[in-house]
């Protein structure tokens, strides 16, 4: 039963908003994971199937989380019951919240790792396989850092929406946006730099295959922290009078300029410096440091890059922990301040055997005699079952369950009225209905047919 709340937190204006929701979606997914992915799947022509994705799909489906977050002004589980209270739909606002913080407890462990390589200046410590092989297997460093992040992060939580969250999205998000700046314009004026500029800019459709449509569609979706009950969660704290459209139009267009600025950091400097660009997920913490060791003035520009992946990782670490604090806040008699402290140890709790599990406890970085190697990989962690679990299924089910409630049990209808609210005119004859439409069709058989295809990958 959901307790009353006299008065609901709101933002201080859009632009608190656009920073916080973009701080969401701008992390590691930007930095980390879209280089690489596009690295691995032909470059431009990955980059442009992904802008194509994120156009058609993505940001109308991000409407509809927003709209649905606004109109029952609570978190995704009370957002859900707002509108059908005696059904077990609010059980996928549940999913949202557990995939929340269930990826933040090992989303945390990954974070750790990038601190620590400002920390202790990793990217001039010798061979880089070596050295990131050795760190991360390191309780000494690793449980101290993951737990450090988790406390940085609740203790922002706790100081509320204006004060905690969105005060820090206005510090932090200008810093990542110089960052990437200063890095950007180092690495094009490498010499060797416009090979990488090639790679990424122009289109070779010859590496284009069904799995590479997948996986930017994927990509594109996981950009904009969809489908874990992020944006219902920011969107509920948007006055009735904030143009939905507008505000999440700012939201998808920040991700994506982020998204696009790290490719241009990561791929001329890759190329000018002779290295593979389709190393996987190595990428960034083995590729990347030898990069920097080879160039002029790579240390303090290794140092750069590695603080600005640690501030894309701590805003979206900031949202994934809102999520279930605004649970309990709504739920629950708990305190923010309570909620925040108890939400962070709870992650810390789950994120532990994460984070001893790429070496520093054999029996937790070898699961395979357990789940086997066929969806996971070969030996296969406890931080990649998490992955694959909650960063993957989860999110995929959860976002085609909420957009069929959308459109099915709320009413694209009474989406649309919702999405309309506070723009000052109608979307449009025809943009309406084609909304309504792919929100009732499209999104849900879309984002299913992602899930169906990657997990028959795997198998086959």
């Amino acid at each position: 039963m959901a307790l009353p709340s006299p008065e609901r937190e709101q933002w201080s204006s859009r632009l608190g908003f656009v920073l916080a929701a973009a701080g969401s979606a701008i992390g590691l997914g930007n930095i980390w994971r879209f280089p690489f992915k596009a690295g691995d799947n032909g470059g431009g022509a990955f980059v442009l199937i992904y802008l194509t994705c994120l156009v058609l799909l993505c940001v109308p489906y991000l409407f509809a989380e927003l709209a649905l977050g606004r109109n029952g002004k609570r978190n995704p589980v009370g957002a859900i019951r707002a509108i059908d209270a005696r059904s077990p739909w609010p059980l996928v606002g549940g999913l949202c919240v557990v995939a929340g913080l269930a990826i933040l407890s090992y989303y945390a462990v990954v974070a750790g790792w990038a601190v620590g390589y400002v920390l202790r200046d990793l990217v001039a410590a010798g061979a880089p396989d070596a050295v990131f092989a050795r760190v991360i297997a390191d309780p000494l460093w690793v449980v101290p850092l993951f737990g450090g992040f988790l406390f940085a992060t609740a203790g922002v939580v706790a100081g509320g929406v204006r004060r905690g969250i969105e005060r820090w999205a206005k510090i932090l998000m200008p810093v990542l946006f110089v960052l990437l700046c200063l890095i950007i314009f180092r690495s094009v004026t490498l010499p060797g730099a416009g090979a990488g500029l090639d790679f990424y800019l122009t289109p070779d459709f010859s590496k284009v295959s069904g799995l590479v449509v997948v996986e930017a569609l994927g990509q594109a979706f996981f950009s904009l922290s969809l489908g874990m009950g992020t944006m219902i969660t920011y969107g509920s704290y948007l006055p009735d009078d904030e143009n939905l459209i507008v505000s999440g139009g700012y939201v998808a267009a920040f991700d994506t300029l982020i998204a696009l600025m790290a490719g241009l950091m990561i791929f001329p400097a890759v190329f000018a410096m002779g290295q593979n660009p389709a190393e996987g997920p190595s990428l960034v913490f083995v590729v990347l440091p030898d990069v920097f060791g080879a160039m002029p003035l790579g240390s303090f520009v290794g140092t750069l890059f590695f603080l600005l992946l640690a501030i894309a990782a701590f805003t979206s670490g900031i949202s994934l922990l809102e999520v279930f604090v605004s649970y309990l806040v709504d739920e629950t008699p708990w305190s923010r301040r309570a909620a925040a402290w108890g939400a962070g140890g709870i992650a810390f709790a789950l994120g532990l055997p994460s984070a001893l599990s790429q070496g520093a406890v054999p029996a937790l970085s070898d699961l395979s005699w357990l789940v086997g190697d066929r969806f996971f990989g070969p030996s296969p962690g406890v931080l990649d079952v998490m992955d694959f679990l909650w960063g993957s299924v989860a999110l995929v089910l959860s976002a085609a369950l909420l957009s069929l409630f959308v459109g099915w049990v709320w009413g694209a209808d009474e989406a649309l009225t919702e999405l309309r609210s506070g723009t000052g005119h109608t979307v449009g004859r025809v943009a309406g209905p084609v909304w309504c439409a792919a929100i009732k069709y499209a999104f849900p058989i879309t984002i299913l047919a992602v899930l169906v295809i990657d997990l028959l990958y795997d198998v086959l």
